[in-house]
């Protein structure tokens, strides 16, 4: 598991408080991992109720309230424009690449369902890890048995999903081209959210969530007004009010899913923190099957194990490289010294 930056570049990370950079690497990930599952595993079973269960679909809408409250939450945190260390301009195609990801994703429920989305972003790690390689102030490069553990998280989390898909079939090629847009924005996504962080190691989760969201919300008023839904949507949802108490509920854990896989950007990279979320995507499809329960087949095991298989690939040789390359830097750190230490008897012994 490779840390996204120096121990410069972490300094005085925090999440909700509790300082991250005065703990071990182990720690880091595990508290970070743990925010982010739990936001986005409640974010999944109420996404599945109100687009599967209630029918409705108004991606654009929903997250466009989820938007203020986001804002709401953020103030609360005691952050204000003041507290900015960036200019807003940095945050222009960011904003504009996560309020279309966000919005085509909640969208493509309506023609999709839930298990063929997932099906779809599931591969996003891939596409983030080649993005990598391009973005400006990254270029990464990935050791081979990273992408290996890659395609057999994507392939493992396929089987999966489209053992699921035969049980509840709903097919569109509108929801796959919008499910596909989103996975484009979603492999700049990341890469973007981590060069900032590598350029300015002072920007907080706070400040890019919350510059984001400002200046992302007028994005979305372009494909409310253009498809009509802001006032289908708005009507809808007066008439049933209890919709946006599901809203504020997932808008209030999808926040702290937020900030916690903008920890994980920070610290371990866009690429490793996408090995995450595909994998948080085979536990809320767990978790769909024990609430409202599904049957589970072969097909469903043998792609759990494939994930499995992928994660444990993903985790276990870190150790050891990080060993070899510690083990390297010390004995590269010692040649200096002594290579230091040389110099400087050179240097004395004319004066001797």
């Amino acid at each position: 598991m490779t840390t996204g930056g120096n121990g410069e570049e972490q300094q005085g990370r925090r999440l909700f408080g509790v300082s991250l950079t005065d703990r071990p690497v182990w720690q880091q990930f595990l508290i970070c991992s743990s925010g982010f599952f739990f936001g986005y595993l409640v974010n999944g079973i109420c996404e599945e109720y109100v687009y599967n269960r209630l029918q409705f679909s108004y991606g654009w809408y929903f997250t466009f309230v989820q938007g203020f409250v986001y804002l709401g939450l953020i103030r609360l945190q005691g952050f204000t424009v003041k507290h900015m260390v960036n200019p807003w301009r940095t945050y222009v195609r960011l904003s504009a690449v996560l309020m279309g990801s966000n919005g085509l994703t909640k969208g493509s429920l309506a023609f999709l369902n839930y298990p063929a989305q997932i099906m779809f972003k599931s591969t996003k790690v891939l596409p983030v890890m080649i993005m990598g390689a391009f973005i400006p102030g990254l270029r990464r490069k990935y050791p081979f048995h990273e992408y290996v553990s890659a395609v057999m998280l994507v392939i493992g989390l396929i089987l999966f999903t489209l053992a699921d898909a035969q049980t509840s079939p709903n097919f569109s090629m509108i929801g796959v081209a919008m499910v596909s847009s989103a996975l484009i924005m979603d492999a700049f996504l990341g890469n973007l959210q981590e060069a900032i962080f590598k350029m300015n190691p002072d920007t907080t989760q706070m400040e890019m969530l919350f510059c984001s969201t400002v200046v992302g919300l007028p994005f979305l008023a372009v494909p409310m007004v253009l498809t009509g839904e802001l006032t289908t949507a708005w009507s809808a949802c007066s008439q049933h009010l209890y919709v946006y108490a599901v809203l504020v509920f997932e808008a209030m854990a999808t926040f702290v899913g937020q900030v916690s896989v903008l920890s994980l950007i920070a610290l371990f990279g866009a690429a490793t923190t996408a090995m995450v979320t595909t994998a948080r995507k085979a536990v809320t499809l767990l978790l769909s099957y024990l609430i409202f329960t599904k049957p589970m087949t072969e097909q469903h095991v043998t792609g759990l194990l494939l994930i499995t298989m992928g994660i444990v690939l993903r985790l276990l040789p870190e150790d050891k490289e990080k060993k070899g390359m510690a083990e390297r830097q010390q004995a590269k750190a010692q040649r200096g010294e002594e290579k230091r230490r040389g110099d400087g008897v050179e240097e004395t012994s004319p004066l001797v």
